[in-house]
């Protein structure tokens, strides 16, 4: 590539940038309110995965083989297009964060689920043993422990909804990949705006791992 090149790709990601960097927002913040959605769907759904009640654990099983076994584009024009029909309808924004919420609550449910299993047995004996019942075992004890063991997952499905949010784009709502899309409609460069849109969400996937680890080490340090 000569100078020239060179020249007309800085003004073309110059012009881009305040879009792009504008998507780029909107995507961490639905991205950050499906995890909050997802958590606090997961949580109730891996307690009740854990009960030894049949009636709470099979319909929590249901939902989290669903979620986890449907694509999740599929999922969001279900909700999008298809909910419509029987007189539900959603706005862009809300759909696709419901949509994400939904499906990150599955991933997150089995992740809390499987940290929780990873508490010792050891652990429930020593609380029934000094008279804590259930609920209060798995609050005072079993949890704490078990969310130390639970953040690499449940980061690793926040790294995940950053790029996910991609998807929403189909269902006209605004986030790194719709503006990508909107610059590229007017500029007509697609290869060098779309690998600007692939070094945005690398970015971002690096800070989040950057978090990740701040919190892996504060979690570790704390439980010395």
């Amino acid at each position: 590539m000569d100078w020239q090149g060179l020249l007309d790709l800085r003004a073309l990601l110059t012009e881009a940038a305040p879009v792009m960097l504008r998507g780029a927002g909107y995507t961490v913040v639905f991205a950050l309110a499906s995890m909050l959605g997802g958590l606090l769907i997961g949580f109730p759904v891996a307690v009740m995965r854990i009960l030894p009640y049949r009636v709470l654990r099979w319909p929590a099983a249901v939902y989290v083989s669903l979620m986890r076994g449907t694509p999740l584009l599929v999922q969001m024009f279900v909700i999008y297009y298809g909910l419509p029909s029987v007189g539900i309808e959603f706005t862009p924004v809300t759909a696709g964060i419901l949509a994400l919420s939904l499906n990150s609550g599955a991933f997150l449910s089995e992740s809390l689920r499987g940290a929780i299993g990873a508490v010792s047995t050891g652990q429930w004996a020593a609380s029934y043993s000094l008279g804590l019942g259930y609920w209060s075992t798995l609050r005072h004890v079993v949890l704490p422990q078990a969310l130390r063991i639970a953040v690499p997952a449940m980061s690793n499905t926040l790294i995940s909804l950053i790029k996910d949010t991609s998807l929403v784009s189909v269902i006209t709502m605004t986030e790194l990949m719709l503006s990508t899309k909107e610059v590229i409609a007017t500029t007509f460069r697609p290869l060098p705006l779309y690998l600007a849109a692939a070094l945005i969400y690398w970015a971002l996937s690096l800070l989040f791992e950057a978090l990740q680890r701040r919190a892996e080490q504060r979690l570790n340090r704390a439980h010395r």
